[in-house]
């Protein structure tokens, strides 16, 4: 089992004044902090199911630019709970001495009317570290992550759709 490692997020969130809602991760995974952008797993479905649920095409692996101008172009804004933890790897499961994000960079800037929890930790750490400082509600949705085998991308897309509609364009 890997050893604990104290970790720093490593990259930027990714918003503009535009943001109305906003999506949390938990906490970026090695793959993630060595591409140094969000959900850098390709076995990860997060970016299909946002370019679904947005009715787009999913950006390339690796196109930086492209995933971000897709969230812009919509409205949403993406960042994780945590600025940086003591992690095994990626397990979530082994997260802690939790530094939270600044998440007052974002909503300073942002008239952000919702808040999205990419699945169950990241709501729990929501709510426990930046709910206080927010003071909105965070809807948590299904997991993105291959380890949700309950839910089928076709699934989570739904879900996903459903949840942001209100809020983008």
């Amino acid at each position: 089992m890997a050893e604990y490692q104290h970790i720093t997020h490593g990259f930027e969130p990714v918003f503009d004044e535009r943001s109305r809602v906003l999506v949390l991760g938990s906490f970026p995974s090695v793959l993630s902090r060595e591409n140094r952008f969000y959900y850098g797993n390709p076995r990860n479905r997060f970016w299909r199911v946002m370019a679904a649920a947005l009715g787009e095409p999913v950006p390339a692996d690796g196109d930086i630019p492209a995933k971000r101008a897709l969230l812009l172009r919509h409205g949403v804004a993406l960042w994780d709970v945590i600025e940086s933890c003591d992690v095994r790897g990626s397990s979530d499961a082994s997260i802690r001495n939790v530094v939270p994000a600044d998440v007052a960079r974002i909503t300073s800037v942002s008239p952000i009317r919702a808040v999205l929890c990419n699945g169950g930790t990241a709501a729990r750490l929501y709510h426990r570290w930046l709910e206080p400082v927010t003071g909105m509600d965070a809807v948590t949705l299904p997991s993105t992550s291959p380890a949700n085998a309950a839910w089928s991308a076709e699934r989570l897309a739904e879900r996903w759709s459903a949840a942001l509609a209100p809020y983008v364009r």
